[in-house]
């Protein structure tokens, strides 16, 4: 064991930047940099160690994961999401067989069931609410203890809830859940207050808590693994959400019947229970068939997100993948058992007999599937593989120089288009240099883009970093660096990367062929499951060739219109581009360093000194400095602005912009 020497966190001027201050005069050997950040996506927390050395580096020591992570689930989380997860299946079950099943097999002309299923129908909806506050309530706590690496004692007695609660994407869904369940649980209460008073009242506010089901399993999504899918986020929140509302009606509906069928067929005789039981499981069948198939294909698209390599099969995620498939396969053919066993015709094919689909077989589903559910629950709560592309090691651009008794190494990490940080080592007389204050700029000269002054702050004594997102393209771009000594003195210092694509932190991948072909079967179901209703909306509306031409017009023009207002907002878009970042009349080919400004500085002391003597335009041209481009600049040099007159007239392309470059020092950044 060793003791804690430091502790950072994230920068409060840049949130991009994890920041760590290390006291200086460490004594040689290997330090462990333990991080713990939390996912927005799923919540999960990891604990990871990285190992760094003072003096010489020691053979055989590295960093590793922490042995509470391990790209494990923790058992407490499993729990509170299966949990979770039941409640939820349990709630759009229930009330979509309500709506789906029950009222069009069972109800009568008032669409009213029987007061005992009702009762029973309520039952289950009650608990559905109470097991999902139940299961909110230990999940922000799991992820709470998680995040602060504690028992729950200690996040109850410190109130390490409440940062989880406020400070996190978790907690702010958690919090709309919550809120959610509330405005569930009153819309309950008013249904059953008015059921005798205003029944249509309370059979409508039934009818409607299908789509609070299908958003309470929404929100569940949106901190899953498909909100941190790399490949199309959005469209693998949709498709988890299709496959989770898929099964939700299945293991949902079956556990609803198993609850109401000892209540619903206890006054019938025996051949009466066949048939009330026969209506309801054949209406169940016909809506299940489609989306066995949405639950199938919708599952294989999910699977496709995760594995990139034959090597995250065999990932803690792929084993449990694996088990869940297990504990399934046998739910799939029991299902498809009785869908046979419910038709005579393709019993007597299959030589089954139509008694094998009764309440029997409902309750050894319903047994197997929450099974099923544990595995999910345990598959959402194991951190995905990590991702290949995220492991490669790529070599970041760094350059050395020497600014008087000052030397400087600067590196770009990752060096690629995106978010980068931009480090800085600053040593006098081989010691680290502290009393310095440093600021960055990046350019791009072929576009005459510049970022702000980016202001470097000291990580540690010597090593000052930035970051952010100022590089967004490949190939040659400039780093300038302005070093104020306590003397007051700037030096200037100027670097030429050459930004390569490969070095880019991918965050994302591009969809193969396979996920195409994925996606079309899905959308293929979802045509084939909603044709029918289609249908029967035609033939309501008595359609006649001379409307369906019109209606057939209609679409064709919704469509172009639709089209051309996509590519005019395209257009408007690159047109607004190159508004704000037009092509430069003249691109700047001189870097701005130390000789540049020396040199531009006694051209300016030559030629352009009596610009000074203009206060007002020197002044306003002083002022653009900050937006001003190069092109500007060099155009006013050579040309003039408004009351000042050309002082590069009879100065070289090169000379022009050496006094470009001179005459930007002038910018007034330091204020702030």
């Amino acid at each position: 064991a060793g003791a804690v020497i430091a502790s950072g966190g994230v920068d409060e001027a840049n949130h991009a930047l994890l920041t760590l201050r290390v006291p200086s005069g460490l004594p040689d050997g290997a330090y462990v940099v333990e991080l713990r950040p939390a996912f927005a996506s799923d919540g999960h927390v990891i604990a990871e160690s990285r190992v760094f050395f003072v003096g010489e580096a020691v053979g055989g020591v590295s960093g590793s994961l922490a042995p509470s992570y391990q790209a494990r689930a923790i058992p407490l989380e499993v729990f509170w999401r299966a949990l979770l997860n039941l409640a939820n299946f349990l709630f759009f079950g229930a009330s979509l067989l309500y709506t789906a099943v029950l009222i069009p097999a069972w109800g009568n002309a008032q669409d009213k069931l029987p007061p005992r299923i009702t009762s029973r129908l309520r039952t289950c909806f009650v608990v559905a609410v109470m097991l999902a506050f139940a299961a909110n309530l230990i999940g922000l706590l799991q992820q709470s203890m998680a995040f602060f690496n504690t028992d729950a004692s200690q996040v109850l007695q410190q109130n390490l809830w409440q940062v989880v609660l406020i400070g996190s994407r978790f907690g702010d869904i958690w919090k709309f859940r919550v809120v959610l369940l509330i405005f569930c649980a009153v819309l309950l209460f008013v249904a059953e207050y008015f059921r005798a008073l205003m029944p249509q009242l309370a059979a409508g506010i039934l009818r409607g808590l299908p789509w609070l089901g299908a958003i309470f399993i929404g929100l569940t999504m949106v901190t899953s693994h498909a909100a941190g899918s790399p490949l199309l986020p959005w469209v693998a929140i949709a498709v988890d959400w299709l496959h989770t509302l898929a099964i939700a009606f299945w293991l949902g509906g079956v556990l609803t019947l198993t609850l109401l069928l000892p209540t619903a067929l206890e006054p019938y005789e025996a051949e009466q229970k066949a048939r009330a039981l026969r209506a309801v499981l054949l209406r169940f069948s016909r809506i299940m068939l489609p989306l066995v198939a949405l639950v199938i294909l919708s599952g294989l698209y999910n699977a496709l997100n995760y594995f990139v390599s034959p090597a995250d099969i065999a990932s803690n995620y792929g084993r449990t993948l694996g088990i869940k498939l297990l504990l399934a396969a046998p739910v799939f053919v029991l299902g498809g058992w009785q869908h046979i066993a419910l038709r005579p015709q393709l019993a007597a094919r299959f030589r089954l007999r139509a008694g094998l689909a009764g309440g029997g077989l409902l309750r050894l589903e319903v047994a197997l599937m929450l099974l099923t559910l544990a595995a999910a629950a345990w598959l959402s709560a194991t951190p995905i593989p990590q991702p290949e592309l995220a492991r490669a090691d790529i070599a970041a651009p760094q350059a050395e120089t020497t600014l008087g008794d000052l030397s400087l190494s600067a590196a770009i990490i990752p060096g690629g288009p995106g978010v980068n940080s931009y480090d800085l080592v600053l040593n006098r007389a081989e010691a680290p240099a502290s009393d310095l204050e440093v600021y960055i700029q990046l350019v791009d000269p072929q576009r005459d883009i510049r970022s702000a002054w980016l202001n470097a702050e000291q990580a540690e004594d010597g090593l000052y970093v930035s970051a952010g997102d100022e590089i967004d393209r490949a190939g040659e771009w400039w780093t300038l660096l302005d070093i104020t000594t306590p003397d007051g003195k700037i030096s200037r210092a100027a670097f030429i990367w050459q930004i390569s694509e490969a070095a880019a932190v991918q965050q994302s991948r591009q969809p193969q062929l396979i996920h195409l072909v994925a996606l079309l079967c899905i959308a293929g179901v979802l045509a084939a499951w909603s044709l029918g209703r289609v249908r029967r909306t035609l033939a309501a509306l008595q359609l006649s060739p001379a409307s369906l031409l019109i209606a057939g017009a209609a679409i064709a023009v919704s469509l172009g219109v639709m089209a051309a207002g996509a590519l005019m907002l395209d257009e408007r878009q690159r047109e607004y581009t190159l508004t704000l970042h037009p092509p430069p009349a003249v691109v700047n080919s001189v870097l701005p360093d130390a000789a540049s400004l020396a040199r531009g500085g006694a051209l300016y002391r030559e030629h352009c000194l009596v610009w000074q003597g203009e206060s007002a335009e020197f002044r306003a041209l002083r002022n653009r400095l900050a937006s001003a481009r190069d092109d500007f600049l060099y155009e006013a040099v050579a040309s003039g602005w408004r009351g000042l007159s050309p002082c590069g007239a009879g100065l070289s392309v090169e000379q022009r912009w050496d006094v470009v470059n001179y005459f930007r020092t002038f910018e007034r950044r330091h204020d702030s």
